[in-house]
């Protein structure tokens, strides 16, 4: 799993690249969920991302309730056709703003 942190203007841009499994799902949650304060805005690129499992889920889970609690501005760009057809199935699109690029996630984040 890569993990690269960016800030672009006012927008925290982490891109993912790899599977977010039972042994990578940790390590993002370390990652990300701390990146989450008072009014901030995150952009999850997971563009590179092709598999998720239900840990990774949790982990989403867990970054949306984190971001809830601070006010936190979350987009998903990217989200592979399986990933959103997961999230779909399981009500987790309903939690977060997704779109398809990242030009788009960033404009809906201002």
């Amino acid at each position: 799993m890569d993990i690269n942190i960016k800030s672009v203007e006012d927008v925290t841009v982490v891109e993912l690249a790899g599977d977010v499994d039972a042994n990578t799902a940790p390590i993002v949650r370390e990652k990300v969920v701390p990146l989450t304060a008072p009014g901030s805005k995150i952009l999850l690129d997971m563009t590179n991302v092709n598999y998720m499992s239900s840990a990774g889920l949790r982990m989403l889970l867990s970054l949306y309730r984190q971001g809830l609690a601070t006010d936190t501005k979350l987009a998903l760009v990217g989200l592979s056709e399986d990933i959103e057809d997961t999230m779909s199935v399981t009500g987790f699109l309903d939690f977060f703003t997704t779109c398809e690029t990242v030009d788009l996630g960033m404009a809906v984040l201002k």
